[in-house]
This record gives C-alpha cells, sequence and structure tokens, in this order.
C-alpha cells in the first residue's frame, strides 16, 4: 500500500532477528542487500513481492557480515540471476530458501548442493533449465541429494527437461516434491524413483506429461495427503496403488490420511474401483475430470468439500453428498452420463458453504426442485443442456451471492420469475434453448445492474427490446436471437460502456466483485470460455481473456432503421442483425466500429448504397449482407473484394467485385429480379409468343429477340446453376457451423422459415 525509499534506517536496528516487508514497495531501496548484510542478528528475512531492484556490486563485498540468516524468501520479485553471487555469500547457515516467481534464467547452479543447512528450496516459476553438459540432465538433484535434512524441493514451472534420474531417490527425508509444469515429455517414472522417500507427504508432478509405470501389487513406502498428477499417464487402468494412500488412516481418527487427489486428464479408461467409496474416507478434494471412467455412485452419503468429476461416463442418480460445514464447497459432474431428477440437490448436508453446483450436459430430467433459499453461498450454478422442464424455481431468487447462472439447453417454460431480480451480483446469465416466453422483463435492465453476459437466445420471448436493458453498462455479450421479439432497437444501446470504450477486466473484477468470492471468478470465466464461441470458432482463456462484444438479435421481428447510436459501439467485435425487418440504409459510419469482425445484416430490407466507410473494417472476416435492396457499386478495398460473392448475392442493382468485373455489363434493367429462373422463362414465352403474331418484318425481329432472350436465359440458366452451387455450399458451412454452435452452446440459426 505504501512505498519505501532507502532502508539505511534499518541498519541501526542492528539486533533485529526478523524482518518483513512483504507486499511493500521496495523499488526504490537500492541498499537493500547492503543493510540487510549488516544486520548480523537477523534469522528470518521476508521481502516477498517488492519490486527488489538488482544486486549492486557494493554489497557483495559485504555479504559475509551476516551469517545467522537461516530464512530468506525473495519470492515474487524482478530479480535476475545476477542474485546468485550474494546469495550464496549469505547461504551457509540458510535452511529455508523461496525464489520462486522471479525472473531467473537458465542452468541451476550446482552451488545450491553447497547449502549444507538448507532443508526448503523453492524456485518454482522461473525460466531456469538443466545445463547441457549435466548427464542427463539431473547433476543438480544429484547435488542436492546429496544434502542430508533435505525436506522440501520446489522446481515447478520451469523449463526443465530431459529424464528425472532415480538418483532424486537419495533425498530420503523429503516430504514435499514440486516439479510441475516441467517439458519432461516420454519420460518414465517407476517405483524406483521413490524407493527412499518414506518421509514424502505431497507429490505434484502435474503438467509434466511423465509417464507414471508401477508394477502391479507395488506398496509405496510413503503415506502421502496431497496426491498430484494432472496430465501424467497413470491409464488406461485406475492405479491400485492409490489404495494404498487411501487406506492409511490417521492416528486416532477414522480418516484417510490423503486429503487431495488430482488425477485429471490421466488418461484413464476403467471402472471406477469398488473400493473406492469407502465409507471412511475424508477426502477434501478429489478431481479425476477429462479421462473416462465409468461407474455410479454408492448409496451411502458422500463426504467431500471439492469434488471434480467432469467429463467422464458416470452414470445413475445423484447420491447424498455431505459437505464440511467449515469449508467452501463445489461439485462439478458436468458432461457424464448422470440420470434422475434433482432432487438430491435439496438434501445435500450444510448445503449452505456450497460454491459451485455443476450438472450441465447430462441426462437429468423433471422439475428443478424450489429448495434453494439455503444455499446462501452459492456463487456459479449450472443446469445446462439437461431435460429439466416446468417454471424456474423461484426460490432462485434467494441465491443473493450467484454470480453466474447458466439454465441453457433445457424444456424450462413460463415466465421468468420475479424473484431472480434479487440476484443482484449475477454477472452471466445463460437462459438460451428453452420455452420460456412473455416480455423480456424490464428489472433485468435495473436490477442486474452487473451482468457481462446476457443470453436469452432461442426462447419464446416477444414484445419490445426494454430501454431499460441500456443500464447494463458492463455488458459485453448480449444475445436475444432466435426469438419473436418486435418493435426498434433502442438508441440507448450506446451506453453499453464496455463496448464503447476499453475496460480492463481485471479492473472491472477488481471494482464490481467481493474479496471472499473473488477467486471463483476464474471458475466463472471457465464458463465464459466455454459458451462462448465466435462465429470463427475460437476461443480464449484467462488470463488473457478479452471477452468477445458481441450484440446478437438476429431471428426476431424487429423493424425500423438501425439507430446511428451504434456507431459509437468502437469495441464491438460483433454484430448480427440478420432474419428480420429492418429498413433503412446501412449505416454510413459503420466504419467508427474498428473493432468489427463479424458482420451480419442478411435477410432484412436494407436499401441504398453499400457505405464506403465498410472498407476501412480492417479486421472483419465474416461478412453477410446478401438478401436485402442493396444497390450501386460495392465498395473497392482489399477486404471487401476478399469475400465470396454469396456475401452480396440477392440484392438488386449491386455491381462491381467480387459479383462481377464492372457494373455496365451485369447490373439488371429495373424492376427485374437479379438472377434467372422461372420469372426469365415465363418473360421469354411473353416475347415469344407475342412475335409470333407479328408480320415477317416484325417476325423476323421477333426471332432475332428469341434468340437474343434464348442466351440471355441461358446465360442465367448458367449463372443460376453456378448460384445453386454456391448456396449448397454456403448453406453446407453453416449448417456445420451451427451444429458445432449449438453443441458448444452458441446456436444461431433460426427455426423461421424464410
Amino acid at each position: 500500500m505504501f512505498s519505501v525509499g532507502k532502508l539505511e534506517w534499518l541498519s541501526h536496528l542492528s539486533r533485529l532477528e526478523e524482518v518483513d516487508l512483504s507486499f511493500t514497495n521496495l523499488s526504490y531501496a537500492n541498499d537493500w542487500s547492503q543493510v540487510i548484510s549488516h544486520l548480523p542478528f537477523l534469522q528470518k528475512l521476508s521481502l516477498r513481492h517488492c519490486d527488489l531492484t538488482s544486486i549492486s556490486s557494493s554489497s557483495l563485498s559485504l555479504a559475509n557480515s551476516s551469517t545467522s540468516l537461516t530464512h530468506l524468501d525473495l519470492s515474487d520479485n524482478n530479480l535476475p540471476s545476477a542474485i546468485y553471487p550474494w546469495l550464496f555469500n549469505v547461504s551457509s547457515n540458510l535452511v529455508s530458501l523461496n525464489l520462486s516467481s522471479n525472473k531467473l534464467r537458465g542452468p541451476i547452479p550446482e552451488a545450491f548442493g553447497n547449502m549444507m543447512a538448507i532443508q526448503n528450496l523453492h524456485l518454482s516459476d522461473n525460466l531456469l533449465i538443466l545445463a547441457e553438459n549435466q548427464v542427463r540432465g539431473d547433476s543438480v538433484l544429484n547435488e542436492i541429494g546429496k544434502l542430508p535434512d533435505f525436506m522440501v524441493l520446489d522446481l515447478g514451472y520451469n523449463l526443465l527437461n530431459g529424464s528425472i534420474s532415480k538418483s532424486i531417490g537419495q533425498l530420503s527425508n523429503l516430504q514435499v516434491l514440486r516439479l510441475a509444469g516441467n517439458s519432461f515429455d516420454g519420460d518414465v517414472i517407476s517405483e524406483a524413483h521413490f524407493s527412499n522417500f518414506t518421509y514424502l507427504q505431497e507429490l505434484d508432478l502435474s503438467y509434466t506429461s511423465l509417464t507414471l509405470k508401477f508394477n502391479s501389487g507395488w506398496i509405496p513406502p510413503f503415506q502421502l495427503s496431497q496426491i498430484m498428477l494432472c496430465s501424467c499417464k497413470l491409464g488406461p487402468h485406475f492405479p491400485d496403488w492409490i489404495r494404498t494412500q487411501m487406506d492409511g488412516l490417521t492416528p486416532d481418527l477414522d480418516i484417510s490420511a490423503l486429503d487431495y487427489l488430482d488425477i485429471s486428464a490421466s488418461g484413464i479408461s476403467d471402472s471406477l474401483p469398488y473400493w473406492f467409496w469407502n465409507p471412511f474416507q475424508r477426502l477434501r478434494y478429489i478431481n479425476m475430470s477429462f479421462n473416462q471412467i465409468s461407474g455410479t455412485f454408492p448409496n451411502n452419503s458422500i463426504h467431500i468439500s471439492h469434488l471434480d468429476l467432469r467429463s467422464n461416463n458416470f452414470s445413475g442418480p445423484l447420491p447424498h453428498f455431505s459437505l464440511d460445514f467449515w469449508d467452501i464447497g463445489t461439485i462439478n459432474l458436468s458432461k457424464n452420463k448422470f440420470t434422475g431428477s434433482g432432487a438430491p440437490i435439496c438434501n445435500i448436508t450444510y448445503k449452505g458453504v456450497l460454491a459451485l453446483l455443476d450438472l450441465s450436459n447430462n441426462l437429468f430430467s423433471g422439475v428443478v426442485p424450489d429448495c434453494f433459499e439455503s444455499f446462501q453461498s452459492l456463487t456459479a450454478l449450472n443446469l445446462g443442456d439437461n431435460s429439466f422442464s416446468g417454471s424456474l424455481p423461484s426460490s432462485l431468487g434467494s441465491l443473493t451471492s450467484l454470480e453466474m447462472l447458466s439454465l441453457r439447453g433445457n424444456k424450462f417454460s413460463g415466465e421468468l420469475p420475479s424473484s431472480l431480480q434479487n440476484c443482484t451480483k449475477l454477472k452471466f446469465l445463460d437462459l438460451s434453448d428453452n420455452e420460456l416466453s412473455g416480455e423480456i422483463p424490464m428489472w433485468i435492465g435495473q436490477r442486474l445492474s452487473s451482468l457481462v453476459f446476457l443470453s436469452l437466445q432461442r426462447n419464446q420471448f416477444r414484445g419490445m427490446i426494454p430501454h431499460q436493458l441500456c443500464e447494463l453498462k458492463y455488458l459485453q455479450i448480449l444475445d436475444l436471437s432466435v426469438n419473436k421479439i418486435s418493435d426498434t432497437i433502442p438508441p440507448c444501446f450506446n451506453n453499453f460502456t464496455s463496448m464503447v470504450k476499453k475496460v480492463s477486466l481485471d479492473r472491472r473484477i477488481e471494482l464490481h466483485l467481493l474479496d471472499e468470492v473473488s477467486s471463483l471468478w476464474f471458475i466463472q470465466l471457465r464458463y465464459v470460455d466455454e459458451a462462448l464461441l465466435t462465429w470463427k470458432g475460437t476461443k480464449q482463456s484467462y488470463p488473457q481473456l478479452g471477452l468477445l462484444l458481441a450484440i446478437d438479435l438476429s431471428c426476431n421481428k424487429l423493424t425500423g432503421e438501425i439507430p446511428e447510436e451504434l456507431n459509437s459501439l468502437q469495441e464491438l467485435v460483433a454484430l448480427n442483425l440478420s432474419r428480420n425487418f429492418f429498413t433503412g440504409k446501412i449505416l454510413q459510419k459503420i466504419g467508427h466500429l474498428r473493432q468489427l469482425e463479424v458482420l451480419d445484416l442478411s435477410r432484412n430490407k436494407f436499401s441504398g448504397n453499400i457505405p464506403t466507410s465498410l472498407s476501412e473494417l480492417t479486421f472483419l472476416s465474416i461478412l453477410d449482407l446478401s438478401y436485402n435492396d442493396l444497390s450501386g457499386k460495392i465498395p473497392t478495398s482489399t477486404q471487401l473484394q476478399s469475400f465470396d460473392p454469396s456475401s452480396f448475392s440477392h440484392n438488386r442493382g449491386l455491381c462491381g467485385p467480387p459479383t462481377s468485373p464492372n457494373c455496365s455489363t451485369v447490373e439488371p434493367p429495373p424492376g427485374k429480379p437479379a438472377v434467372g429462373g422461372e420469372e426469365d422463362s415465363d418473360e421469354f414465352m411473353k416475347w415469344f409468343y407475342a412475335g409470333m403474331g407479328l408480320g415477317f418484318a416484325v417476325g423476323f425481329w421477333g426471332f432475332c429477340s428469341v434468340v437474343f432472350f434464348k442466351r440471355s436465359w441461358r446465360h442465367s440458366y448458367y449463372r443460376y446453376l453456378d448460384n445453386a452451387k454456391d448456396w449448397i455450399y454456403v448453406s453446407f458451412v453453416l449448417l456445420k457451423a451451427r451444429f458445432v454452435r449449438r453443441i458448444k452452446g452458441l446456436s444461431t440459426s433460426c427455426t423461421r422459415s424464410d
């Protein structure tokens, strides 16, 4: 919160034994290393997240004056590898050293192996590598392995590669081993690596792509409390050795010593063993997501705080969950084959601590129970893509902590319950693909003022768009497509502040999320990432997530002209107004929407010329202006001429590339269709019979006119075939895209016939 200048004043406190200046701005304290070196009794020093400057050369000669330092935490700074000389000069008595989250580069110095007193070494989240001349890339581990009291080794999230030698097993007193987030591609770990790890309690090899290959019947010599093996190769069978960790009970307690298990995305395609849901288990955290594990829940109660089984083949009804009343809970069972009703939701023990409940993409059916009054902590609720029916439970309005609600892809009917307006913290609301009806409530804009994502797509909403929606100044996604909405677009859409000017996502989170639920925003961003599939089929993820800014009002009964105020939505990425009854001209200043990548105005009644400013949209990748009454020459630009002619088809009077070489040869006479077909044939027959009733001279000219018109008909026919081919191709692409979007949650197709 505050900045500190020089630290010279600290040196006068010569008998200091412990200094903690963490989270203080020390970017101007370039004398910090000299001052620390002059505190002879200093034992513990924490300068975490202080934006420290590099070591000055003058401090290196003074470093030996500090001999009592045992605990040093310099994590989360910008320290480069230049800190090594100073560090190794003061390291003779170090017991704990934390250099995580700095800018250390290059090989891991072998001098770390000279710290004879070291027990805890944290070097995670840097850019460290294994030197090329190190035998099998493990000589540093060999040196560290000779240290008698080594207990914690954290080298996670660096650039380590190569193989992990069995010599790491020399660390016989090791309690914590973290090598997560490195590139040990293709390396195999066997029981020989762990043969001496008698005291190992925490094992983290996540995101390393290591293969763990143990002999059948192997019994580990250790008892782990935390197993983190996400993305390691454990399958295809469920690893039996995990049972030995779950069977080990803590002294004097009837619970398992293991309380954290993460074997997600580990290539397991097996049935869950019968012993897994042992009634004595008290695992606090279980993550077996993104495997092909099958099985059902037992009849007894499942005691859990965090359960993630998404993307597997589990089936059967929901069990009775029992949460820990002292811990925030999460349950994620999405993308499985669970069946039955949602009634067990009401029977969750200590439901008041549940923060996330995700039952989406399953086979649940029936009416959702109206029992949400007791879910005081629920922040994210996803029941999407099931077969739930009936009205929305009015008790949803009791979820005053709710920030994410997805009920998409069900059979809910009726009007939105007015109690939902009590969920004033909602950021993400997806009610798409249901049978909801009535008018869009005004209170959505008045009460749900924090909404970032709003989708009511593919329902039966009618009436006009309430101008109160314009009060949603943080809105980034507005999808009202495939409904029966009529009237005009409210001109106040320029009040969508997030679409008018760039807003930092992190800043928005800082301003509009309470501290106690801010961590759950990451969960919600994952849902946004899964739900938002742009027309281009691209997705973005946190922390680089710049949410797609989009307005989709397609497939409705909207009329009138596009309000000029839409020109101010300069951050808009996608605009879809297709399949309505809009009239008038396309916005002349549409080129002001510089970020626009997708523009679909097809199947309306727009007239006049295509505005020349459209050629200024350099990011435009998808454009559809077909089936309107546009005329004149298509503006010339590299961007516009690169689109397929179908983007401009079925407009009377449009000419120029890419639809035709120039305007003089293809512009049809006023009042005639632009494309040949039955109307051309009827026109031909009319003139043909008229010519036969005239005299020889007139008949001669009639014959010539017949020949003339037959050529025109023939050319029109070939053009018709070309257009039909293009139409079939475009229709296939669109159907394919719509199918993909429907599977992933954003179908924009219209059920209304043309």
